[in-house]
């Protein structure tokens, strides 16, 4: 059989490289191992896109990528992470226009898979809220913070607590102290070396350039989305699902010693605070109960109706086949997670506590992969 090739989309403020640190490198390795010791052979790309760019242009950086890559007959999977999984929606669709024609592309009929993890398919109240004049400076600001954990392991905590305290207004819906985040975001840009801020500067610009997903990602126009982009029906649709409970007093207590743990973890709480405030007549999820039956049959139960993962709420996470669902926050799930059985070969950028393992990652992956085989077989 000829070789399979896996196209890996980042999420929302994603990128490919940053450095020395890759956004997919753990995920990228797994899926490796595992078509290797099924006996077939693989390629696999991370694409690097717009970080906030519009899923249009995203998708159509997608489609460039593959038709430069992916020579041969063999068989071709998609795989996005948050809003990389609708960017792979919109290209497997065949109703999909991305360059001003409606036409197939040469490798259309090769692919076979789609697997959207904790993709945001019915949107996401904190994409409504970084629309906002506040949240997209903290958005920019929370970039930059972003960059600097992954370039030097963790901030100044004087640092980090200016965005905490900066966060505090949200609470009480008078929005984030926009000095104080302007403020924290130069420090942190200085705060890096020559060498680095030339990288980082990039990547701010990229944020800075092109924030067309923050509204399109918002519940109300991916309710549009929903209508108007078609499943393909040659293509394997497979979801992955996370949810976090809110931080407790014992996770507190827990990261008191660390101070990026210490700071990071409040950050988390109100990044998840704000994806649950779902407005009462664009709800996140498929109509009725479907996405709750889907969980319970996975889970074996039904989370909390305002549970989500910190950034997309688990029930608009739900599509195609539920492969696996679990307690992981947003990036656990792209194996930036800490603990004891993690290989140490990162930070782990954005504590939640939840507890997710290298032991959930692997049995997502054998999902994952599972998935992909079986529809190569089909």
């Amino acid at each position: 059989m000829s070789l399979s090739r896996i196209y890996l989309s980042p999420g929302f403020f994603g990128f490919s490289t940053l450095g020395s640190f890759e956004y997919f490198c753990h995920m990228r390795g797994g899926l490796q191992r595992r078509f290797r010791e099924a006996g077939r052979g693989v390629e696999i790309h991370v694409v690097d896109v717009y970080p906030t760019a519009s899923i249009r242009r995203r998708a159509a950086t997608l489609a460039d990528a593959i038709a430069h890559t992916a020579d041969g007959d063999g068989p071709i999977h998609l795989v996005g992470h948050s809003t990389g999984g609708i960017d792979a929606r919109l290209l497997a669709s065949p109703t999909m226009n991305l360059h001003g024609a409606a036409l197939a592309p040469r490798w259309a009929g090769r692919l076979r898979s789609v697997t959207t993890i904790n993709s945001p398919h019915y949107g996401t109240p904190l994409a409504s809220f970084f629309a906002t004049l506040s949240g997209q400076r903290l958005l920019y600001a929370m970039s930059a913070l972003t960059v600097a954990v992954l370039k030097i392991g963790a901030p100044p905590l004087a640092l980090s607590s200016s965005l905490v305290a900066s966060l505090a207004g949200i609470e009480r819906a008078v929005g984030v102290r926009l000095r104080v985040v302007d403020s924290l975001t130069d420090r942190v840009v200085r705060m890096l070396d020559s060498a680095s801020s030339n990288e980082v500067s990039e990547f701010l610009r990229r944020v800075r350039a092109d924030q067309g997903a923050i509204i399109q990602l918002s519940p109300e126009a991916m309710d549009l989305f929903q209508a108007g982009v078609e499943d393909n029906p040659a293509v394997a649709y497979q979801s992955v699902a996370s949810y976090t409970p809110p931080p407790t007093l014992l996770q507190w207590a827990r990261v008191l010693v660390p101070p990026w743990s210490s700071a990071s973890l409040p950050i988390f709480a109100t990044l998840q605070r704000l994806t649950s405030l779902e407005h009462e007549g664009y709800r996140c999820a498929p109509p009725g109960n479907a996405a709750d039956q889907v969980l319970r049959e996975v889970l074996g139960t039904v989370p909390a109706p305002a549970a989500n993962d910190g950034v997309v709420p688990i029930r608009s996470q739900v599509w195609g086949k539920l492969i696996w669902a679990g307690l992981g926050d947003h990036l656990d799930v792209v194996g930036h997670f800490g603990g004891e059985d993690h290989d140490g070969s990162h930070t782990d950028w954005l504590g939640s506590g939840s507890g997710f393992s290298a032991e959930r990652f692997d049995n997502m992956l054998d999902a994952v992969v599972s998935g992909m085989l079986e529809a190569e077989r089909r």
